[in-house]
């Protein structure tokens, strides 16, 4: 691996490591309420570059747009590298690299979006959706830089499992923010039930939307559960393994911290935690589904050669 290449992988993690930290970050904000700190504002805060020094609120979200700024500056920064690099060669790499930045963009007009328009559900919801699809453009980069497939292995059930495990993933961070947006979160007061009831029939759309989002939570579960016991049998790369069970432990945790943030009456450093452990889920379960996707890629490439000669 070249230098350039070295670079530009450990500044692909380290900017994905930093996304993870502004969806956190954002999580703050939400749960701070310190999402309209600026008012209608954007790309300054109040009509002003810094916001005043005793309003907490503006300076929470003013911080995590200063965050943003940083994450797009190293995105250009991956940008001039990929081209650099990889224009001609591993054009996987740049493709990624050029479907991130175009992410980032969305994204900051998104967060724009949100602010003048008072923090809409729907928009919120898209805001952090588009974060986290940036998150797996960023780790999908430093993934193709680096990693060179070894067990070569033709799709299978557990390659489609790998799949839809990443994208229930993904679905239960934008349940989950569709539940924090609409206002649902304490719709339902107790777990794993809500408020006495298996299913909330009549209680009103806020508490069917939050149990929509428990649903695909348990989905979430039994699938990983399913994902350990195929890979322990199928897959004998150890780094395959423990990610699936690195990705297990996450969900766990992530569960765990979702029922405090519901016994504790949705107190702001569960909340928080909770989308920083789905965060870690989801990019668990990208950085698995490349793998998978490159080992399988290399057979196919294997076969076609050998049919060749």
């Amino acid at each position: 691996m070249t230098s350039t290449s070295k670079l530009f992988t450990r500044l692909a993690y380290f900017t994905a490591a930093l996304t993870v930290g502004l969806i956190v970050f954002g999580a703050i904000v939400r749960v701070t309420d310190s999402g309209l700190g600026c008012g209608n504002d954007w790309p300054f805060c109040n009509g002003t570059i810094f916001p005043p020094l005793d309003n907490i609120t503006a300076w929470i979200e003013w911080l995590h747009r200063l965050f943003a700024l940083l994450i797009g500056v190293l995105g250009l920064v991956m940008l001039y590298l990929a081209m650099r690099r990889y224009r001609t060669e591993n054009r996987l790499v740049l493709n990624m690299t050029i479907m991130a930045a175009v992410l980032y963009l969305v994204q900051s007009i998104l967060g724009a979006f949100t602010v003048k328009l008072d923090l809409p559900p729907t928009i919120v919801t898209l805001h952090l959706g588009t974060a986290m699809l940036l998150l797996g453009g960023l780790l999908a980069s430093g993934v193709f830089a680096a990693h060179r497939p070894r067990p070569q292995y033709e799709p299978d059930q557990t390659t489609g499992l790998i799949y839809m495990t990443a994208v229930l993933s993904l679905v239960i961070i934008i349940t989950g923010a569709l539940v924090r947006g609409s206002g649902a979160t304490l719709a339902c007061i107790d777990w794993p039930l809500c408020n006495g009831q298996l299913w909330p029939s009549g209680q009103g759309q806020l508490a069917i939307i939050h149990m929509i989002h428990r649903v695909a939570v348990l989905s979430l579960g039994v699938s990983l559960a399913l994902l350990i016991w195929f890979v322990r049998r199928d897959r004998q790369d150890s780094t395959v393994r423990q990610l699936t069970l690195v990705a297990l432990i996450a969900y766990l945790l992530q569960a765990a911290v979702g029922a405090l943030y519901v016994w504790n009456t949705a107190a702001p450093l569960w909340g928080a935690l909770h989308v920083g452990l789905a965060s870690i889920t989801w990019a668990t379960l990208v950085i698995l589904s490349i793998f998978e996707w490159l080992n399988t890629q290399s057979e196919r490439k294997s076969q076609m050669a050998n049919e060749t000669i």
